[in-house]
């Protein structure tokens, strides 16, 4: 019998959270104690906010339910682990929808993951090797979660820096946010030495240390972490976003299944829809794309429309990388672009060398 009220509530809330019915005569067997210390232990984890529906019946039946607020959670030693590997998986690589919120989870779990625990997590990770589809470098998790720490925790944060050019920097900062565009992860931060607000690319930080020193959080000049780090990626304080237009000749579920939806959501064109477009099209607009969707589209086609600050010449290469023909209605400086880049494409292979038998590579 457990004797023990908090142990044994910890042992309740542990079962109520597999998602099953629980009849109080189960229950009971299971902590060794009555039925009537059940329903009083019931009563209390009510009063802690979990909140647990009983069944009427000659047995009576228990489940813990979806509230209106998020209470802690159990968990025993496989779900920890399954739920970290999982948040590491994602964290190392700035995949659409994995965001700071997630990041903070991870260090959350970690920082109270016994170390037997954390070896088996680290050991799972080392041996297996995940098929992600992130564009940007991979990232040590626990890069992530030291940072995501120090920006909950108002700590500073030292770390050594890797700059574009290669120049090596030791960092003292107040950091602010993690932002994720998508590719890649950024830290937004007050850097300490240079007296002013700086963004840094997190996979070029190495050894981040958490100070332990606390600080009264700045006012960002933008007001918002995401805008501050679009103005400082485009190296112009007056970045604005455009909007683009492209048609995929392909359906579009067979684009959505490729297309990053951070560039959008293809929508079907109607069958008789006319595009006006395609290679030197009357409108002006801009055809590419040669891969191999190219014979998938019986006919169909599909549009996607959108708005990003990314340069565009970065768009121009990720719509090519989705293999499917496509022309582009809007803006011009993204269809010359794509022409610019095909041409200069063409005048690669056709400058390979030939070889002593006449063949080509």
């Amino acid at each position: 019998m457990t004797t023990d009220t908090p142990a044994r509530l910890l042992q309740l809330l542990s079962l109520l959270q597999t998602p099953r019915e629980w009849p109080g005569g189960e229950l009971a067997d299971r902590l060794r104690v009555s039925r009537r210390t059940v329903r009083r232990d019931i009563d209390r984890l009510r009063d802690l906010g979990y909140p647990v529906q009983a069944t009427m019946g000659s047995d009576g039946g228990y489940r813990l339910v979806a509230g209106k607020a998020m209470p802690p959670l159990v968990l025993d030693d496989e779900e920890a682990v399954a739920i970290a590997v999982g948040l590491r998986a994602g964290a190392g690589h700035a995949l659409e929808g994995v965001d700071e919120a997630s990041v903070r989870a991870l260090a959350k779990l970690e920082q109270v993951l016994p170390t037997r625990l954390r070896h088996r997590v680290s050991t799972l990770q080392a041996a297996t090797t995940p098929l992600t589809s992130g564009d940007g470098a991979s990232i040590a998790p626990e890069t992530l979660t030291v940072m995501a720490s120090t920006v909950a925790g108002q700590e500073r944060l030292r770390f050594a820096y890797r700059a574009k050019d290669g120049t090596e920097s030791r960092r003292l900062t107040e950091p602010y946010r993690l932002v994720s565009t998508g590719r890649r992860w950024y830290l937004v931060a007050y850097d300490l030495d240079r007296q002013d607000w700086r963004t840094f690319r997190v996979d070029r930080v190495r050894d981040p240390f958490a100070t332990g020193a606390r600080f009264a959080p700045r006012e960002l000049p933008t007001g918002s972490a995401a805008e501050y780090l679009r103005r400082s990626i485009h190296g112009r304080p007056d970045a604005r976003a455009y909007e683009y237009d492209v048609t995929f000749h392909a359906p579009a579920e067979l684009v959505a299944a490729r297309l990053p939806s951070w560039l959008g959501t293809p929508t079907p064109d109607p069958p008789d829809a006319d595009h006006g477009i395609g290679n030197g099209g009357d409108d002006g607009s801009a055809g590419a794309g040669t891969g191999a969707g190219a014979g998938e589209t019986s006919g169909r086609s599909c549009r996607v429309r959108g708005s990003t600050s990314d340069p565009v010449e970065w768009v121009a290469v990720r719509l090519a990388m989705l293999g499917y023909e496509f022309s582009i209605r809007e803006p011009r400086e993204l269809a010359d672009c794509a022409s610019a880049l095909a041409a200069r494409l063409g005048r690669a292979v056709a400058a390979r060398p030939d070889t002593p038998d006449g063949t080509t590579h």
